[in-house]
């Protein structure tokens, strides 16, 4: 099983994915050189060096993913906003987390449907709120070429809206036409209960990934 990771300073990602999925091989993309040199000390560490690649590199620049490879699983977390959209602060990686520096969500999709195996999945967290970004995403994929076959809101404490939201993606060629315009939309992941206290059903997520409930 071949996967990717478009993290860029999400390298936690692509840890927690390679820890999960123990016989798999993965090629992580790095913009930032302290980026990079973080997660190789992450992958040294873990003990993931022999399966683990990571690439310094703009994931739109040629060279930086070959033009032939595919991938069972790409794994995405987008920077949120627009450059000027709001407070970007003063550390070059957390700008870059938030900010759209080098690339959009609907790159992210293009680049993820370029590289995906015939039935690969694509799995990104985005905004949903504002109603723009959530409209992004879905302008995105339908652009790329994706079908949103699952859609899940987080929601951080329970009784507020979602702010974010996880999507699941398929080439629309690898589907039956039918289902192609079908998106199942799950229950809100809820991270926190009225009280403050981890919800459980977050809890029994964590511990899938190896973190303490």
């Amino acid at each position: 099983m071949q996967n990717m990771n478009l993290a860029r300073n999400r390298r936690r990602v692509g840890m927690i994915a390679a820890w999960r999925l123990p016989g798999a091989r993965f090629v992580t993309v790095e913009a930032q050189e302290e980026s990079v040199l973080l997660a190789r000390k992450s992958a040294q560490w873990n003990g993931l060096e022999a399966r683990y690649e990571i690439r310094q590199g703009d994931f739109r620049e040629p060279g930086v993913l070959r033009h032939d490879e595919r991938f069972d699983l790409v794994l995405g977390s987008p920077p949120y906003f627009p450059p000027g959209s709001g407070v970007e602060g003063d550390h070059p990686q957390k700008i870059a987390c938030r900010f759209e520096l080098r690339g959009t969500v609907a790159d992210y999709c293009e680049v993820a449907a370029r590289h995906l195996q015939r039935g690969g999945f694509f799995a990104c967290v985005f905004p949903v709120a504002p109603e723009e970004q959530e409209a992004r995403v879905k302008s995105g994929a339908a652009a790329a070429g994706l079908v949103t076959v699952r859609q899940r809101p987080v929601v951080l404490r329970e009784g507020e809206r979602p702010l974010l939201g996880l999507f699941g993606m398929i080439r629309a060629e690898d589907l039956p036409e039918r289902v192609r315009a079908r998106t199942w939309s799950e229950p809100p992941l809820i991270i926190r209960t009225r009280d403050g206290s981890v919800h459980p059903e977050y809890s029994a997520v964590k511990q899938a990934f190896g973190f303490p409930p």
